[in-house]
């Protein structure tokens, strides 16, 4: 297949480039600037910006399907960048697939777009979408996923994956932040007993994301369907930061601060730097997220796409140590 994969430059976008490359797919990925790493994997680099409506119709002419990863993501910013990338950017998308006569769309959205501050143990595809959202990032995820599905028809077949906590080689955003710092000893985890997460390491996402596009056609039982997507593998969320800051070299950190205390003092910190103007170490959104349990049924990725969680943990783990040996000091 022609595929176009939006936000291809990105973490996740490049894991997908790369295994459809290697099956022998044509690949154009589209971000706002060129990177050298797709180079390698052979693949056309067109640069631009979603909020652009006539260069998005202009680049997808021609392609068989597109997988959308192009977002922004993050804890903190102006909502109206939120909306203008990840609601107005994915209705760009969709205009164009359906100009263009593309037949299948797969979107990168977030199971954060139906947690709500509550636990979430082992909920399938079934529960509802949060009424409020703690932040721009999971409500405007939300909305965007919401356009793509009911999109979805008879010149256009749509899925949504919601994978969780993307870690893996080439993180440039939680793990740089997490073991920094970790070694600044600004590193504090709450106590959460018994609240468990699952997460999915890179290459099992991207996978998800192919698999997901072969499945689709109008008319398929994936067609106008969100999936979770992760390790099915859920843990405490101190095991699963111990496992990134060992596979970075550091040492363990231990859970000490109470849960009611992380969400007060994070409801304090962001009040403070809203009337500041300045980015918060932590936000409502984490200390929620550090406090409750996320983890999912993946039945249904299980019977529709054929999903199965190939790389562990433990692999995964492995894999990043090794990278992360590898890398050259100070990157």
């Amino acid at each position: 297949m022609n595929v176009l994969v939006t936000g291809g430059g990105g973490f996740l976008g490049q894991a997908v480039c790369r295994l459809l490359a290697a099956r022998g797919d044509r690949v154009t990925a589209f971000q706002r600037s060129r990177r050298p790493e797709l180079d390698a994997y052979g693949v056309l680099q067109r640069t631009g910006d979603v909020r652009d409506l006539d260069r998005v119709r202009a680049v997808a002419a021609g392609h068989d399907a597109v997988v959308h990863c192009a977002a922004l993501a993050g804890l903190w910013g102006a909502a109206s960048d939120f909306r203008a990338i990840n609601v107005h950017g994915t209705a760009h998308v969709v205009d164009a697939c359906l100009s263009a006569g593309i037949g299948r769309l797969v979107h990168v959205s977030s199971p954060s777009v139906v947690h709500d501050g509550r636990d979430l143990e082992g909920v399938d595809e079934s529960v509802p979408y949060a009424r409020r959202h703690l932040a721009p990032y999971p409500a405007t995820k939300a909305a965007a996923e919401r356009i793509v599905l009911a999109a979805s028809g008879s010149r256009l077949a749509t899925v949504a994956l919601r994978p969780h906590l993307i870690w893996g080689p080439g993180d440039p955003h939680f793990l740089p932040q997490l073991t920094a710092r970790a070694r600044r000893g600004r590193l504090l985890l709450p106590r959460a007993p018994g609240k468990l997460i699952d997460t999915v390491y890179v290459d099992n996402a991207a996978e998800a994301c192919l698999l997901a596009l072969d499945a689709l056609a109008p008319g398929r039982p994936v067609a106008g369907r969100a999936y979770f997507v992760a390790q099915d593998e859920p843990v405490p969320i101190a095991q699963w930061v111990n496992g990134l800051l060992a596979a970075a070299g550091l040492g363990p950190v231990r859970p000490r601060v109470p849960a009611r205390l992380a969400r007060l003092a994070a409801g304090l910190v962001e009040h403070g730097c809203r009337l500041a103007g300045t980015s918060p170490p932590l936000t409502r959104m984490i200390a929620v997220q550090a406090t409750t349990s996320h983890w999912f049924d993946l039945s249904a990725a299980r019977r529709d796409l054929g999903y199965a969680p190939r790389v562990t943990t433990a692999e995964g783990l492995s894999r990043l140590a090794a990278h992360l040996s590898a890398a050259p000091a100070g990157s």
